[in-house]
């Protein structure tokens, strides 16, 4: 069995692991246990009833958390000419064509996010097997396939979040930052919930969403109480 560190052991001194918390005592202790010498990650894991290996009970999104999530995210375009130069002053870090997609599959991919533009998907779908197994695929469910690349990169930008169920049925997203106040964090929190329970699956019945746990980077994880902010 692998040690617990000491920062770890004095975290797990603050709470029990086996309760359930209320969102806002979940915070403080997560907020009080990030001790590391850098702004940790504040991460959300959602335990969802659900089955992704059925088309019906896939859960996928993308939302926009009013705090946003504090870390810097590299855009990449897909456009032409006009748009080409729309998605540049609106920030992308990365804009092209072919050009782009020949870098990609030399394994050039400096960037977290992928937009394009309708008439590039043809190029951009021979990067399925590159993109894909990533989660950078360009989807127009997801509102990263638009003609409206500018604002589509403002919106990734500001701290717009994907989420998508894996396998086990498990949703993980980072909702901020340990410097954030707590009162952001919940915020963020109730804003990523929110946007999963409205995308429940009717095929899916009874109880939704089992568990939810916050933790940071070098933290422990919280137990959370579903009920205490699901209900709000």
């Amino acid at each position: 069995m692998a040690k617990t560190g000491k920062r770890m052991s004095s975290a797990l001194e603050n709470f029990d692991r086996d309760k359930d918390y209320s969102l806002d005592e979940a915070v403080s202790a997560v907020k009080g246990a990030a001790t590391a010498k850098f702004d940790e990650t504040i991460e959300v894991v959602l335990n969802l009833n659900v089955d992704p290996r059925h088309a019906d009970q896939m859960v996928r999104g993308v939302v926009s958390l009013p705090h946003g999530t504090g870390r810097s995210v590299r855009v990449a375009v897909f456009a032409k000419d006009a748009k080409a130069d729309e998605a540049r002053e609106a920030g992308a870090d990365v804009v092209g064509a072919e050009d782009l997609a020949d870098q990609i599959q030399k394994g050039e991919i400096d960037f977290d996010r992928c937009i394009a533009t309708p008439d590039m998907m043809p190029v951009v779908g021979r990067l399925g097997k590159i993109l894909g197994p990533r989660g950078m695929m360009p989807n127009p469910k997801l509102g990263t396939v638009t003609p409206d690349v500018a604002g589509a990169v403002t919106a990734t930008k500001a701290g717009q979040v994907e989420y998508r169920v894996e396998k086990a049925g498990i949703i993980h997203a980072g909702v901020g930052k340990a410097s954030f106040s707590e009162e952001q964090i919940q915020e963020n929190v109730r804003t990523l919930v929110d946007a999963v329970l409205k995308a429940k699956p009717q095929a899916v019945k009874g109880t939704y969403m089992k568990r939810a746990t916050l933790s940071s980077t070098m933290g422990p994880g919280v137990r959370m109480d579903p009920q205490s902010f699901t209900a709000a």
